[in-house]
């Protein structure tokens, strides 16, 4: 069994910006293997503690064997993040999914190539009983350290219960649980499951709700258990959001951080400020149309940046939606202070070193 070192076991409490990673493709839809490194470069400058790969962002059709660029896109993160020698620690999360079987033998490819935990997906399997999808953890934490995943069910998740979560919070090897259920009820249940368990100090919550983020990341839960009072708190996020505009996700994680430690009052510029980024989300995840141009329509920032050459995805039905391209170009100019255009302008050439 693979345990969490020290250092980012604390990073991963202590909570930082973990953006979702792209996938780069040419527009034959292929790898763009100088994109795939230059989007890793991006998040590592910008001030990431992290990088979440192979998950919903990157593309699930990714373990297509037709496809088959599971291993190398996560080997090319891997290599890039070793290569920059950071002087901090920086979470290597690899996104594993599918059956049991699947998903213990992607745990063991994300162990060969240096990952330090895995984000459990139940993508697909909506059939499956919550005992299965237990089981189906406890396998994979006796290989790797395991962050939970809640995903929402209009891009693949299903609805799981406060019981799943109390004894999902009891497995050994669980150190995280990313809460992306879109929904405030389910993320409560989550966060009242976890504080009931005997584990609840071990387990680090961030979030995953796009739609919430500023929020999230306030709010101090307080949770009564057997007459006792546990608070839980938010710690970081784990969003597809963040792959864009990263290094200003960072800034603003900061300043929470900096506001709760000091005890201040939130501010209710923050609270404008979450709507603001919800309204954006909006625009780049296509909510008008369910999600449908998620994907693309981070691609689509991240080709106006230049960090991408196009907005290509595997499926060639995932494109943007009707109006989203105007959308998007609306957030754009109702939000300046939100974009980190100028930080990307400054810097794309010096990431671009050694690639071209």
């Amino acid at each position: 069994m693979k345990l969490l070192k020290p250092e980012i076991r604390n990073l991963l409490h202590k909570g930082t910006v973990i953006p979702a990673h792209p996938l780069a493709l040419t527009e034959n839809r292929q790898l763009d293997e100088n994109r795939q490194r230059l989007l890793t470069r991006y998040y590592m400058a910008a001030g990431a503690g992290g990088v979440a790969v192979g998950v919903h962002t990157t593309q699930f059709q990714i373990r297509d064997p037709k496809v088959n660029l599971y291993r190398k896109v996560l080997q090319l993160a891997s290599e890039e993040i070793e290569n920059a020698h950071l002087d901090s620690p920086f979470i290597k999360v690899a996104g594993v999914s599918g059956d049991t079987a699947q998903a213990v033998h992607e745990t063991a490819i994300c162990k060969e190539l240096g990952y330090d935990i895995v984000l459990v997906s139940t993508n697909g399997l909506r059939d499956c009983t919550e005992e299965v999808l237990l089981n189906r953890t406890r396998k994979i934490a006796e290989i790797m350290p395991v962050f939970g995943f809640y995903l929402q069910p209009a891009v693949g998740g299903r609805v799981l219960s406060y019981d799943f979560w109390r004894a999902f919070s009891e497995i050994e090897n669980v150190h995280a649980i990313k809460m992306a259920p879109f929904n405030r009820y389910q993320t409560l249940e989550v966060v009242r499951a976890v504080c009931a368990s005997s584990r609840n100090n071990e387990i680090a919550l961030y979030t995953g709700n796009d739609d919430n983020i500023v929020a999230d990341l306030l709010t101090t839960y307080e949770v009564q258990v057997n007459g006792r009072a546990i608070k839980k708190d938010i710690v970081g996020g784990l969003l597809g959001h963040w792959a864009v505009w990263t290094k200003k996700a960072v800034e603003l994680l900061d300043g929470i951080h900096k506001i709760k430690k000091e005890g201040i009052a939130t501010p209710k510029e923050l609270m404008t400020l979450n709507i603001a980024i919800t309204d954006t989300n909006a625009a780049f995840f296509d909510a008008a149309n369910n999600f449908h141009g998620c994907i693309a329509g981070i691609h689509e920032v991240l080709r106006r940046q230049g960090l991408l050459k196009g907005i290509w995805c595997l499926d060639a039905k995932e494109d943007l939606s009707k109006g989203q391209i105007e959308e998007i170009n609306r957030v754009y100019r109702d939000y300046p202070e939100l974009n980190d255009d100028v930080f990307v302008k400054n810097n794309l050439r010096q990431w671009k070193k050694g690639l071209y």
